[in-house]
């Protein structure tokens, strides 16, 4: 039986990638597997675990945190912070690009939306960039990347699925992901000012930030700017680090703050709600489509021992734990260049999690370290979504080439520090 559960997994992987939708894939495949090889009878334990999934409180926090990106994008909250931070810093050797970094770091922690981020910074900041002497690959690489924190940064999505996965608290992981994010964000913007203050990039012409974005009083601009994502960044974090409240709670007042946000910037219309709503809708219907096929698949590999087999598998092989989490570590990051981080979280997860809880792993700090890896899925070619976000969106002098040569330093600096924790798992000081 377990050989069966084996060619299930195999299958599910091959229909994927050849296009075949992943909810329907998950769940009709395994329905299959099931209905020959245990039975009807066998599918009476569904009903109980779809309904564990929607009775799930902490997923509660999904459609809440999606709603309250989509608001503030739209609502042109990342606009004027981009542009406002450009104008400060685009004068200075590099400034430009340190500045898309910090503005995707606070768009990280209060949209959390990456398709979103990087569709808006790549249309207002990779013209001006190219303008100002940036060479098209390091333009397209920095703005790619800084539009990935947000899923490590919290309140991240990524970290509330690895919760509900790993079966850990997810202020718990917000909390410990808090610092690794931040320790990214000042990774990137050290190796961005020593590429144009030492490295090859202070040969580039770098001229001042053209006028189509100098307009405005800078400073004053900035901190008008500044003070409203700073203050639903404190309203949503601050409740989780404090214990006020849960992260569910948190969501909700995160996309009650948006919506303030929202008619306090004068651009709350009913046009922007329904669009909101709508795409919401659409996103959390997909998660949760892909959730319940997940279910079906878990229940049937189980059913057919696949779990257990593995178990046995690593027992005789006698690999060590090092080489367990390497192992599982390398599998995630290759699965990443091909498929979506909630597909890889749904499928591979939940079958590796057993694994670590037989070699006594701290589940919480694996689950930052999965959370580091599936960030790279958005930047890893040839399927990265940020690079086709930003494709879509670029100039056509940005070639692909271009862009998947500018994300690689990106990428080995996101391994860098996902090494880092590993090395050192103090790093999650909040925990």
């Amino acid at each position: 039986m377990a050989h069966w559960a084996l060619l299930l997994f195999g299958l599910v992987f091959i229909l994927i990638l050849a296009g075949f939708p992943v909810a329907f894939t998950l769940g009709g495949l395994s329905l299959i597997f099931g209905v020959v090889l245990l039975g009807p009878d066998f599918f009476h334990f569904m009903p109980s675990r779809i309904m564990g999934v929607m009775n799930n409180y902490v997923l509660i926090s999904v459609p809440l945190f999606i709603f309250m990106g989509l608001i503030l994008e739209r609502s042109g909250l990342a606009e004027r912070l981009l542009l406002s931070m450009s104008r400060l810093a685009g004068k200075r050797k590099g400034g430009l690009a340190l500045s898309v970094v910090v503005v995707g770091a606070l768009l990280a922690a209060s949209t959390g939306v990456v398709g979103a981020t990087v569709v808006t910074m790549g249309l207002i900041s990779l013209p001006v960039m190219l303008r100002s002497g940036y060479t098209p690959s390091i333009a397209a690489g920095t703005i790619a990347a800084s539009g990935t924190l947000g899923q490590i940064i919290p309140p991240s999505v990524v970290l509330v699925l690895l919760g509900s996965v790993l079966n850990v608290p997810v202020g718990k992981l917000f909390a410990g992901a808090l610092v690794p994010g931040l320790l990214l964000v000042g990774v990137y913007l050290v190796f961005l000012f020593l590429w144009f203050n030492l490295g090859k990039g202070r040969h580039s012409l770098l001229t001042a930030v053209p006028d189509g974005i100098q307009a405005g009083h800078g400073s004053l601009d900035l901190l008008k700017a500044l003070i409203l994502p700073v203050l639903l960044i404190l309203a949503v974090l601050g409740s989780i680090l404090a214990g006020i409240a849960s992260p569910t709670e948190a969501s909700a007042i995160g996309a009650a703050g948006a919506l303030l946000l929202a008619v306090i910037s004068r651009r709350f219309n009913l046009g922007l709600l329904k669009q909101a709503m709508q795409e919401t809708m659409y996103l959390t219907s997909m998660v949760f489509f892909i959730l319940l096929g997940a279910s079906t698949f878990s229940l049937v590999f189980r059913g057919l021992g696949g779990d257990t087999y593995l178990v046995e598998l690593i027992a005789k092989s006698q690999m060590g734990p090092t080489a367990f989490l390497f192992l599982v570590m390398s599998l995630v990051f290759i699965l990443g260049c091909f498929l979506d981080f909630i597909e890889i979280i749904f499928i591979v997860v939940p079958i590796v999690s057993p694994l670590f809880n037989h070699y006594g792993f701290d589940l919480l700090w694996i689950g930052i370290l999965l959370a580091l890896n599936l960030q790279t899925s958005f930047l890893t070619p040839p399927f990265g979504f940020s690079l086709f976000y930003l494709k879509g969106v670029a100039p056509p002098e940005v070639t692909t080439s271009h862009i998947y040569r500018g994300v690689v330093p990106f990428i080995l600096m996101q391994l860098l520090v996902l090494v880092l924790v590993y090395l050192f798992p103090q790093l999650m000081v909040l925990r």
